[in-house]
């Protein structure tokens, strides 16, 4: 995508690291979604970027030259709504070096296969029942992960590697001779591997339309499929069906790994349900309940042509805490939108081409800009500078789960924000989210960001605290914004929305504090000795001594706050001044005191 965007949403193309062969392509959509039609210059032309073009993207001059218009948009085109002459006209009207490799379409019309041919394009017709902008994202993704593999492997040149799950579906499916289906956690397909004319109907439907059938996910809802793979470990077997017209399955849970525990390696249960299909011979005793991990989802191995290989119990094991890894390192990964934003406030270095990053996002660089850290109100001092949670916050307003993840809660965040600025910004850590609100026109930042933070809380149960920069004269000093905002939500707070300048003594008493701790030689040994004492007789004179000094040696509130007599107090600060070798009438020793106690309670002994 150009800095400048001269060039419309739909031909922007989605770029790859490393071309691959048409054929690989269309080999890995499967003829249930793409077959090749004509390839005049062979069908292993090489494709590095993938682009949606729709009929105003079209250009053509009425003498048959092609008119002013933007460069070919990417090596393969997906053409939406357009007619095969309009398709065929553009061909024919565009310089060669302003066309692509290959062209996609519905409409593959015997005019526009000559009209291909003619102009040395590959066509590939899509089925009339496939969603194009899916098509889109599955070809990106493919080209993403594209490697080449031995032309000895069988097949010619294949996609996929164990670094992406298309290439895992395929090594799974190569390895068990059956059909891999990759699902997320709301049954919405992920990756699949090639169709060798053996799929079934639900296999060809929930490709087509990139989830499952609602009565056939209703079917297995009712035969406790997936309470059995959410709840259960292992694998789980899902007989042929007749009267559905689908083959046999198996299926596994994708487990996120963290306390994931795992049975016996290639165990295959019953399904569950209708007992006419669900044979229960031959199986393994099973090991009783556990708290499974949070499910990312499903991989269904239907059997195809031959039956599925003896050992794909073991496979489909395997594959899914591969999986597991692989979904969790995409929902972190941060997008190139992401990787601008953090860039512009200072998350990733410094030596940023504002300018540059600014006309990537299309944001203005001059005018007066404002960042908004927002934070758990319990993460305070454990910022992450790491790759985001979530990289370009989505737009959709998300159902609440029971614990919504920090970037569920930017995903709202990011919707109020672009309510208030449309050209407001947001992204993540793994613990904090900023907005970045640019040309900040007026007041009532602070106010707004309250009553935000005030619905998302009352929404999602989440106690969150904001703070709120000073408004800085561009972009060029949003990094120093962010900076900040950071030294605020770094030191524990009260105040739902708060700025430095309202926090100023908490944020330097604290920097302080931590600078104390960390160098070993401003340590006073003195207050390890008092809390050795107080450890040895399970005493309480550091408690004591805190109060004391949090009230200016008030004798008579502090024991009322401790529940002691005063003269119970007196005794104790008498004890701990000669503990101590301090004389707490000294005011540069109840200075050192406060000091040192404090770095104590913040970073231990």
């Amino acid at each position: 995508m150009s800095p400048a965007r001269s060039r419309s949403p739909h031909t922007d193309p989605i770029p790859a690291s490393a071309g691959a062969p048409l054929s690989s392509l269309v080999h890995a959509l499967g003829t249930t979604v793409a077959t090749v039609e004509t390839a005049p210059g062979g069908a292993d032309v090489t494709v590095h970027s993938v682009a949606l073009l729709e009929g105003v993207d079209l250009r053509t001059g009425g003498s048959g030259a092609a008119s002013e218009g933007p460069a070919v948009a990417g090596d393969l085109c997906l053409l939406v709504g357009v007619t095969a002459e309009r398709a065929g006209a553009w061909l024919a009207s565009a310089e060669p070096a302003s066309r692509p490799v290959a062209v996609a379409s519905k409409d593959t019309s015997p005019s526009l296969v000559a009209a291909a041919e003619r102009a040395g394009v590959a066509l590939v017709t899509i089925h009339a029942q496939a969603r194009v902008d899916l098509v889109l994202t599955t070809v990106g993704s493919l080209l993403h992960g594209a490697t080449r593999s031995s032309p000895e492997g069988g097949d010619g040149d294949r996609l996929g590697g164990e670094d992406d799950l298309y290439g895992l579906a395929q090594t799974v499916a190569g390895l068990t001779g059956g059909l891999v289906s990759i699902e997320d956690d709301r049954s919405q397909l992920l990756a699949y591997s090639a169709t060798d004319g053996a799929a079934d109907e639900l296999r060809m439907l929930s490709i087509l339309g990139r989830e499952g059938p609602a009565e056939y996910l209703r079917r297995l809802r009712d035969w406790g499929v997936y309470d059995r793979l959410r709840s259960e470990p292992g694998v789980v077997e899902v007989p042929a069906d007749e009267e559905l017209g689908w083959r046999r399955r198996l299926a596994v849970d994708i487990r996120s790994l963290a306390g994931d525990v795992r049975p016996s390696v290639g165990d295959v249960r019953p399904s569950g349900g209708d007992p006419r299909s669900l044979p229960d011979a031959g199986l393994r005793p099973q090991p009783g309940p556990r708290t499974p991990a949070p499910s990312l989802g499903t991989i269904w191995l239907q059997e195809g042509a031959r039956p599925l290989d003896p050992d794909a119990g073991a496979v489909l094991e395997g594959s899914a805490a591969v999986a597991a890894r692989l979904i969790d390192r995409a929902r972190r990964a941060p997008t190139q939108e992401a990787l601008q934003i953090q860039r512009l406030l200072g998350l990733r270095g410094g030596g940023v081409d504002v300018p540059s990053l600014a006309a990537a996002l299309s944001v203005p660089a001059t005018g007066r800009a404002a960042v908004i850290g927002i934070a758990p109100r319990d993460a305070a001092g454990r910022r992450s500078t790491s790759s985001p949670a979530v990289d370009e916050v989505g737009a959709s307003t998300p159902s609440w789960p029971s614990s919504p993840s920090i970037g569920e809660i930017a995903a709202a965040v990011r919707l109020h924000a672009s309510a208030f600025a449309r050209e407001s910004l947001a992204t993540t850590t793994e613990s904090r989210i900023y907005v970045l609100v640019p040309r900040l026109r007026g007041a009532g930042l602070a106010r707004w960001t309250g009553t935000m933070l005030e619905r998302i809380t009352r929404r999602t149960g989440v106690d969150l605290r904001a703070a709120v920069a000073s408004p800085v004269p561009s972009l060029a000093d949003v990094a120093a914004a962010r900076a900040e905002v950071d030294r605020v939500l770094d030191r524990p707070g009260t105040q739902h929305v708060t700025t430095l300048a309202e926090s100023r003594t908490a944020v330097l008493l604290g920097e302080i504090t931590d600078l104390v701790a960390e160098r070993d030689e401003l340590r006073d040994p003195r207050l390890q000795a008092l809390v050795d004492d107080d450890l040895a007789r399970h005493g309480s004179l550091v408690v004591s001594l805190e109060e004391y000094l949090d009230r200016f040696g008030d004798v008579r509130s502090s024991a009322a706050a401790l529940h002691v007599h005063p003269n119970t107090l007196r005794y104790r600060i008498r004890r701990a001044e000669r503990v101590l070798g301090m004389r707490l009438d000294n005011p540069e020793d109840r200075l050192l005191l406060q000091l040192q106690l404090r770095r104590w309670r913040r970073h231990g002994p």
